[in-house]
């Protein structure tokens, strides 16, 4: 779950943005490719997570992988992908050395001060891993349990929090809290829903399977359904409406659909906006209509 802290983008950039992609959405198949860093390429952040990104054969590909080579495509630019860590990602964005980041990354208000968010790819809550034979959905649920995470993950000072739980375990990497979730060392494990997801499908001997936890107002971080958005560099405005535009085209041809399906991910509740966006009010106005995908599952 990539999720961060702090703080608005300003509005006069989101005016900017705005403005940008309505003049890119009605000349997008004549335009030459938006400015970027190295010009004619998308320089490409990425960490190899998968079913999110991963690099094969030298080629981007993943859920999130395979829609960005999409969108790049459709701007006439090559895809560049560069392997690094999340942190890294995050910091080479801000700095301006990616033109564009991405893998399972959360919209959150504190990263509208230092890149500008495109729209959706798709919409995920928290989900607790757990054993077939078990059925946890609540908070309560965690009281005497053992829950384990990825250290660095923004719900963890609120999971601490969680009345009555019995431990939480942290963890440096995915791989070491699902290794101990098998082996019954943990009751719960609570990472990025897709990279759980498709583990689920590709070890169905794992017995394994997650649920949505149900919201609570006092534990808003983890009762948020977050947009999955791709990161740009601030200051390129003009690729991020060209980036949103081709999004919604995306999303019109259920292309996003298509490519979760292609990993176990097919499943509808993918595809559905939080009921009350956060977005509104911070990088989208008042009217600002959340895209779904209910014309592709007619």
């Amino acid at each position: 779950m990539r999720v961060l802290r702090n703080k608005p983008r300003s509005a006069w950039q989101a005016a900017v943005v705005a403005l940008a992609t309505i003049a890119f959405s009605a000349s997008m198949a004549l335009a030459a490719p938006p400015k970027t860093i190295d010009p004619g390429k998308l320089t490409i952040g990425m960490n190899g997570d998968m079913p999110m990104t991963q690099l094969k054969d030298g080629k981007l590909s993943g859920t999130d992988g395979e829609l960005m080579v999409w969108v790049a495509n459709k701007l006439g630019l090559t895809p560049a992908p560069q392997q690094m860590d999340w942190a890294a990602e995050i910091q080479s964005t801000k700095d301006g050395k990616l033109d564009i980041m991405h893998g399972a990354m959360g919209w959150l208000e504190a990263r509208t001060k230092i890149m500008i968010l495109s729209e959706p790819i798709y919409y995920f809550g928290t989900l607790l891993a757990q054993k077939t034979d078990t059925n946890y959905h609540t908070f309560a649920d965690m009281k005497g349990k053992k829950v384990g995470t990825v250290n660095g993950f923004t719900l963890v000072p609120e999971l601490k929090t969680v009345d009555g739980i019995g431990e939480v375990k942290l963890y440096d990497t995915s791989d070491g809290v699902m290794q101990d979730l098998v082996a019954g060392r943990i009751d719960i494990a609570i990472l990025d829903p897709p990279l759980m997801q498709y583990a689920i499908s590709q070890h169905p001997d794992w017995k394994l399977h997650q649920l949505p936890v149900d919201p609570d107002p006092k534990y808003p971080v983890m009762s948020t359904k977050y947009n999955v958005i791709f990161g740009i560099d601030k200051n390129e405005p003009e690729l991020a409406a060209a980036v949103d535009a081709a999004i919604k085209e995306m999303w019109a041809q259920c292309l996003n659909v298509k490519a979760m399906a292609n990993y176990g991910m097919g499943d509808k509740a993918w595809f559905v906006p939080p009921e009350k966006n956060p977005r509104i009010g911070v990088d989208r106005p008042a009217d600002y209509k959340a895209p779904t995908a209910d014309h592709c599952f007619k």
